[in-house]
C-alpha cells in the first residue's frame, strides 16, 4: 500500500484539490482527502515518451547543427559499446522527466551481442529504472546510404575511404522472414507486464515493399503494433512523391500497414489527404518538435493533424532542446507550437496533456489511458507546485503554470505501478551520475573504433550533401 502527497490532481481533464492518491499493488484504490501539506504539489499522470532511440546527445559525437540525411551517418559514432549502460543512461533522463513509459525504437544496436540478448539489457535498463518499456527493433533492407543508388559517392570517394564507408553502411540484406523470427525471439525474452514489443520498420525509404508487407502481414495475425517514422524531411517527401506517386501513405493503406495499431513518428511533411487517411486508419502521430528543429526538419502540421482527427502523442526522439530528454518542456514546446493562433485554440491545456498521455500509453501498450482512477495503474508524476508558482500573487491554475514553467526541475516524484522510480528528484533504481560516469568511459575507448570514418567524414558529408541536394525535387 501506498499513497502521494496531499496536492491537486489531475483527473480525467480537470483539478481536484487537496486529495492523496492511495494506491494498492500497483493499482489506484481511492482518492481521498489528506492531511494538510507542508508543501504545494501538482499530481498529474506520467508522462510517455512516445519515440525515442535509448541513446546519448549526438552533439558529443560532433552530430549537430546538420540535417537528418548526415546527420544519420555522424551518429554512427554514438553506438552504443554497452546497451545496457546506454539505455540506463537514457532512461533514466525519462523517468527525471516525469515520465512513466518510454518508447524505445531500437535503431543501432552496438554490434557486441546476439540481437535478443541486446534486448534484454534494455529490458534490464528499464526494470532497473522503473519505467514501463515499448520496444522496437528497428530494420532496414534498402538505401543505406542515400535514398537510391549510392554508387556515385563511393566512386568518388579514396579507396581507402570508400572501404570505410562500405564496412560500416553497406551490411547484409535483411531477409523479411529472418526480421520476423528475431521479434518473435526477443517478445520470447522480454515481453511482460511492463514490456511490449513491437515493428520496428525503419521508415519507408529504407524497407522494401515486401519487407513492409511482411510486417503488416505480422501484425494482423498477432495484434503486435507497428511503430516507424514517416515523412521526417524534406528529402524524404521528395524521395516519396518518385517512388510513390499514388501517394505513400495510399502505398501503406494498400499493403495493409496502415491501421490503429501503427505509431507514426513525425509526419513532419504529411500533407492533408494524407492526414485524412491517418485519421481515417486509428493510426497515431507522435510529434517531436525538438528534434524537428534541430535536425532542420521543419515545422509538422500538428494542429491541422488534430484537427482532421488524428490522434496524437509526444517524444522527445533523444533530441530534446536541451538535448537532456526532458519531456516536460517538450510537451510544452509541442503545445506553444501547435496549440492556437490568436484567440482560436487547437485545444485546451488540460485537453492537450490527457490526450498526449491517453494516446500515448495506448501505442506503447501501457495499461489504462492514465486518468488516474480506482482501478488504474498507479503511474502519476508529483510536481513542486511551490516552484511552478514561486511568486504566489494571485491564485493560478497549476496546469497554467506547468504549461509556462515545467521542466524537470520541477519533477518531485514519479511512481510506476506503485513503485516510486524518483524521489525527491532523483533517480532511485541506479546510480544515475555513476552510469553517465561509466557511459563516458566506455564512450571515449571505444572511439579508435571509428578512426576510418573520422578520416573518410568530410568527404562523405560533402558528397552526401550534394546527392540531396541534387534529388531534393519531387
Amino acid at each position: 500500500m501506498g499513497h502521494s502527497p496531499t496536492a491537486s490532481v489531475f483527473i480525467g481533464g480537470v483539478l481536484k484539490q487537496g486529495v492523496a492518491v492511495h494506491h494498492t499493488d500497483g493499482l489506484v484504490t481511492a482518492l481521498a482527502p489528506g492531511e494538510a501539506p507542508s508543501a504545494r504539489r501538482l499530481i498529474i499522470p506520467a508522462l510517455v515518451n512516445a519515440h525515442d532511440h535509448a541513446r546519448p546527445s549526438m552533439s558529443s559525437f560532433g552530430a549537430s547543427g546538420m540535417p537528418l540525411e548526415t546527420w544519420i551517418a555522424r551518429s554512427v559514432f554514438g553506438t552504443p559499446p554497452d546497451p545496457y549502460f546506454a539505455a540506463a543512461a537514457s532512461l533514466a533522463r525519462s523517468a527525471r522527466a516525469g515520465c512513466g513509459t518510454v518508447m524505445v525504437h531500437y535503431t543501432r544496436p552496438s554490434g557486441t551481442m546476439p540481437l535478443p540478448d541486446e534486448a534484454r539489457a534494455i529490458a534490464r535498463a528499464a526494470q532497473d529504472v522503473g519505467v514501463r518499456l515499448a520496444f522496437a527493433l528497428a530494420v532496414r533492407d534498402q538505401n543505406p546510404l542515400v535514398y537510391g543508388d549510392a554508387t556515385p559517392i563511393l566512386d568518388v570517394l579514396t579507396p581507402t575511404d570508400r572501404r570505410a564507408i562500405e564496412e560500416l553502411f553497406l551490411r547484409p540484406t535483411t531477409i523479411p522472414a529472418a526480421y520476423l523470427e528475431t521479434v518473435e525471439a526477443i517478445h520470447a525474452a522480454i515481453a511482460g507486464p511492463t514490456v511490449d514489443v513491437q515493428f520496428g520498420p525503419a521508415g519507408v525509404q529504407w524497407c522494401s515493399t515486401p519487407l513492409l508487407e511482411a510486417i503488416a502481414g505480422r501484425s494482423a495475425q498477432t495484434g503486435r503494433r507497428v511503430h516507424m517514422h514517416l515523412l521526417e524531411t524534406t528529402y524524404q517527401r521528395a524521395w516519396a512523391d518518385r517512388a510513390f506517386p499514388g501517394g505513400i501513405v495510399r502505398h501503406l493503406r494498400d499493403i495493409g500497414l496502415l491501421s490503429n495499431r501503427l505509431a507514426l513518428a513525425h509526419c513532419t511533411h504529411a500533407r492533408p489527404n494524407e492526414l485524412d487517411m491517418i485519421a481515417e486508419a486509428g493510426a497515431t502521430i507522435v510529434t517531436n518538435p525538438s528534434s524537428n528543429l534541430h535536425l532542420r526538419s521543419g515545422l509538422a502540421p500538428i494542429a491541422e493533424a488534430h484537427c482532421r482527427g488524428c490522434a496524437i502523442a509526444v517524444g522527445v526522439d533523444g533530441q530534446a532542446l536541451d538535448e537532456d530528454d526532458d519531456a516536460l518542456r517538450e510537451l510544452r514546446l509541442a503545445h506553444l507550437l501547435h496549440g492556437g493562433l490568436g484567440f482560436d485554440q487547437t485545444w485546451t491545456r488540460p485537453d492537450f496533456l490527457a490526450m498526449a498521455i491517453r494516446h500515448g500509453r495506448r501505442i506503447t501498450g501501457a495499461p489504462g489511458p492514465g486518468t488516474l482512477q480506482p482501478g488504474e495503474p498507479a503511474d502519476y508524476t508529483v510536481l513542486d507546485l511551490d516552484l511552478l508558482d514561486r511568486d504566489a500573487i494571485l491564485p493560478v491554475d497549476p496546469i497554467d503554470m506547468l504549461f509556462a514553467r515545467g521542466n524537470t526541475h520541477a519533477v518531485r516524484e514519479v511512481v510506476v505501478a506503485g513503485r516510486t522510480i524518483v524521489k525527491d528528484g532523483q533517480v532511485t533504481g541506479i546510480d544515475q551520475d555513476a552510469i553517465g560516469t561509466e557511459l563516458r568511459r566506455l564512450y571515449r575507448a571505444n572511439i579508435p573504433r571509428f578512426q576510418a570514418l573520422e578520416k573518410a567524414w568530410k568527404p562523405l558529408e560533402r558528397h552526401l550533401e550534394k546527392w540531396f541536394r541534387a534529388n531534393s525535387c519531387s
